[in-house]
């Protein structure tokens, strides 16, 4: 047994983050495994009062100035062109960063897209990242950065994100500084779908065998050695005892008729999901006209959005039964306002009972699919825009790399009209064990472990890595 002291320092970069690492039991095992745990947060101190006993140390909110946007988009787009051949998803997301705004960062963007149109090999990105780098040098933020792990000396740095640019001064000072520096990849779609990490890291954790290769496809510098298969702590309050409630509370929380099956449709955010409208108001007025039996209609809204879009179809419908997560604003004013809305620890058992007690799910191709999955509930996935109709496009999604899996698993029933989604829905219904082995198989290939014992796993790797 290694006798000397190690300490751990956790990067929570958002409210996701929040829930699956401080909600989950991942600081429980982090304090049995390291003899001193501190949590660097991007999010204010007072969301962690009455949840952890941790230290919290709340990181200064970095805001991106030009020259550092400027390297850090152009080695984003470099990697996209570098893997846009072959792969719809990073090809439709190199399509999304165009901008014909007449602003600076608008002609500086198409003055990126030029460069890298050339300039786009790993060799090239590795030399945007040093530019990137080169900016926080000299940063009042940078700086404090350098106090802060000089005093506190942690011997791995773990960031719970791969993804947000606010903290890529943080990885570099820590490397400056020869710390330890280890990520975990955040969603089932940020390697196959979206641009580069905002850092480079020493050691990496992914959820499956799947994500790993494709960690080491789009990233050739990493080894095979750096990563580890851990699963995802996404999903392990749906095991833990303390987040159950009965089925009864669920009934009385929501008021529904105990006699009628529920359907939940989850909706995603505007920026992807733009149609969910539509497909809430295509089951509403099914149920209205009898074209549908009656059961309990739910629909929850995305934690990372206000609701304000749904109140017409809401006043519409009046016998829609609508969740709204208890995801609380922290702090006004971010670059990345959504990252500062947290969950509280109802809304987490709010969530699994929706899971636990619905008869049936519909969402646009998100996660959530694989959230119901987990309770082995059926999955209907609508996707009625296309490049012909007048709709926004969402039909397109079916053509990302991570949703072929899906798509290929028949897990789930791809609804791409009104019909298809109220004839699936009467389907599932009434054979709600129909492609039961088919969202088992899914979940294997997606989620590599199981859920039980995900935060030990975790903890356990990242003290190894010391």
């Amino acid at each position: 047994m290694n006798l000397s002291s190690k300490k751990l320092a956790i990067v929570i970069t958002d409210g996701v983050g929040f829930r699956n690492f401080v909600l989950s039991d991942f600081l429980t095992e982090a304090d049995r495994n390291f003899d001193e745990v501190v949590i660097f947060s991007c999010l204010p101190a007072s969301v962690y009062d009455g949840i952890t006993n941790c230290r919290i140390i709340e990181l200064e909110v970095f805001e991106e100035h030009f020259f550092t946007w400027f390297f850090r988009k152009t080695k984003e787009i470099a990697h996209l062109q570098n893997h846009k051949n072959g792969n719809f998803g990073i090809a439709d997301n190199l399509n999304t960063n165009r901008s014909k705004s007449k602003t600076s960062r608008g002609y500086a963007t198409r003055l990126i897209f030029k460069i890298t149109q050339y300039l786009h090999s790993e060799k090239w990105i590795a030399f945007f990242n040093k530019l990137q780098q080169y900016t926080f040098k000299n940063k009042s933020i940078t700086k404090s950065y350098f106090s802060i792990l000089k005093i506190e000396k942690p011997d791995q740095l773990f960031f719970t994100h791969q993804r947000p640019p606010y903290i890529a001064p943080l990885v570099y000072a820590a490397q400056k500084l020869n710390i330890n520096t280890s990520a975990f990849i955040f969603s089932w779609d940020n390697l196959a779908s979206k641009g580069r990490m905002a850092a480079n890291f020493k050691n990496y954790m992914v959820w499956s065998e799947l994500m790993k290769t494709d960690l080491l496809r789009f990233y050739k510098s990493v080894n095979a050695e750096a990563i580890e298969v851990v699963g995802t702590p996404q999903f392990e309050p749906y095991v833990l005892p303390r987040y159950a409630i009965t089925l009864k509370e669920f009934q009385k929380q929501f008021n529904l008729n105990s006699s009628l099956k529920t359907v939940c449709f989850s909706c995603g955010d505007i920026s992807t999901s733009k149609n969910d409208e539509l497909y809430i108001e295509t089951i509403a007025e099914a149920l209205q006209h009898g074209h549908l039996p009656k059961f309990n209609f739910i629909v929850r809204t995305s934690p990372a959005e206000d609701p304000k879009r749904f109140k017409e179809i809401s006043e519409k419908f009046p016998f829609i039964i609508w969740n709204y997560p208890d995801w609380k604003i922290s702090r006004y004013g971010h670059q990345e306002a959504w990252s500062q809305r947290v969950p509280s620890v109802q809304d987490v058992k709010c969530l699994r009972a929706i899971l636990a007690f619905s008869d049936l799910n519909i969402n646009m191709l998100s996660t959530m699919s694989l959230d119901f999955m987990q309770f082995d509930k059926p999955v209907i996935n609508p996707v009625f825009g296309t490049k012909e109709n007048d709709l926004y496009n969402d039909g397109r999604f079916l053509n990302y790399e991570h949703i072929e899996y899906v798509v290929e698993s028949n897990a789930t029933k791809i609804a791409k009209n009104k019909s298809e989604l109220i004839e699936s829905i009467r389907f599932y219904l009434e054979n709600p064990n129909a492609n039961q082995s088919e969202r088992k198989l899914l979940l294997s290939q997606q989620i590599g472990k199981p859920l039980n014992g995900t935060s030990q796993r975790i903890a356990k790797t990242l003290r190894r890595w010391v």
